[in-house]
């Protein structure tokens, strides 16, 4: 057997001879771990993220919902998309020897893995620069910019822009059998004409959907805490406390969002622009940066529960109608529940999302 590299980590690269033919590399922990972690993440994250989409339908988003409520309905399909097309095939990377799912998968799951973190980047950039609108502009003029024909312009433009930005991916992302090594295994793997095109494409990948992305959103932010704290006096208390919660929760989701991606970019930049070690350490290193990647798809969720108010309110509404005591107690608890759904998502100002 030949070991199968994580594509998402991009260490594909790394020469696959490297590893003896006579080793069998499906033991050791990470064959049982690994897929465990996996199964967990895939398990939290869509229910996590399929509840997110449930209360925002019930706020009727569709009709009045605010253009924050709209951004993180992007950012749960998007985490969604990434949890059903990539994590349980990515999952057999570590436990088996090769690619077992034929060539058109090959090209589709490692292509979506690129397009939904880029998607997720986006949203988090158009999020932030929503807060900036809310909080430092007008409430004229942040009224008129942050309307939902702009929110779903966003999320359609950033859905676009990433499937055209990941599209050397499935370009590139190779079917492969016969390999002289094990020629009746049959591999995943992402091959480029030069080392050169793939350094450039993988700095590109670091800086459009990683460094500048994290900038601008850094900039949004220190405008956003510099007006709060210089305007502490000139509004109320619950508009302050309440632009304050939304501003902290966005904040937190930005910083898991970074630093989760933060050593896949590490070692992918490691992998194509330095020399990268193949030791126990540094396979230990890609496994941590593959979990930890994989696992920012689940924990939204969780940031908004402990985060907002109105999303844990919104948590208990659902459970009450999903399990209503008896079948009329349910009713007057469902129209309890859409009740508040429908006042909630008919405030429209900055402060009240979240």
């Amino acid at each position: 057997y030949v070991r199968q590299e994580p594509a998402l980590d991009e260490v594909a690269a790394l020469p696959t001879s490297a590893f003896s033919a006579g080793d069998d590399p499906v033991t050791g922990p990470q064959v049982i771990m690994v897929p465990l972690v996996f199964f967990v993440v895939f398990i939290s994250g869509v229910i996590g993220n399929s509840l997110v989409i449930v209360v925002l339908s019930r706020k009727k988003m569709g009709k009045s919902g605010t253009t924050t409520n709209i951004l993180i309905f992007n950012l749960s399909m998007a985490d969604l998309a990434f949890l059903f097309l990539c994590v349980p095939f990515q999952a057999t990377i570590y436990s088996l020897p090769e690619w077992i799912f034929g060539p058109i998968l090959c090209k589709l799951v490692h292509y979506f893995a690129t397009v939904t973190m880029l998607v997720s980047i986006f949203t988090l950039v158009a999020m932030s620069a929503d807060r900036y609108i809310a909080v430092v502009h007008h409430a004229k003029v942040s009224l008129g910019l942050r309307s939902r024909r702009n929110a779903v312009s966003g999320m359609v433009m950033a859905w676009l822009l990433s499937l055209g930005i990941a599209i050397p991916v499935a370009q590139h992302q190779t079917y492969v059998t016969g390999y002289y090594e094990a020629p009746n295994s049959t591999f995943c793997w992402e091959i480029w004409e030069s080392h050169t095109q793939k350094q450039s494409y993988t700095a590109a990948i670091l800086i459009l959907g990683y460094l500048l992305p994290l900038l601008f959103i850094s900039c949004c932010y220190i405008q956003v805490l510099r007006h709060l704290h210089k305007n502490i006096r000139m509004v109320s208390k619950k508009s302050e406390r309440s632009k304050r919660k939304t501003t902290q929760t966005i904040l937190a989701v930005v910083a898991i969002f970074s630093l989760s991606w933060f050593p896949h970019h590490l070692v992918t930049m490691w992998a194509n622009f330095g020399q990268f070690p193949l030791t126990d350490a540094s396979f230990a290193l890609r496994i941590a940066a593959h979990c930890l990647a994989y696992g920012n798809s689940c924990v939204n969720p969780l940031i908004y529960a402990f985060l907002s108010e109105n999303f844990r309110r919104a948590y208990r509404d659902v459970f009450r109608c999903s399990w209503p005591k008896t079948r009329s107690v349910g009713d007057v608890n469902c129209g309890i529940a859409a009740g508040r759904s429908e006042n909630t998502a008919t405030t429209m100002h900055s402060s009240t999302n979240m």
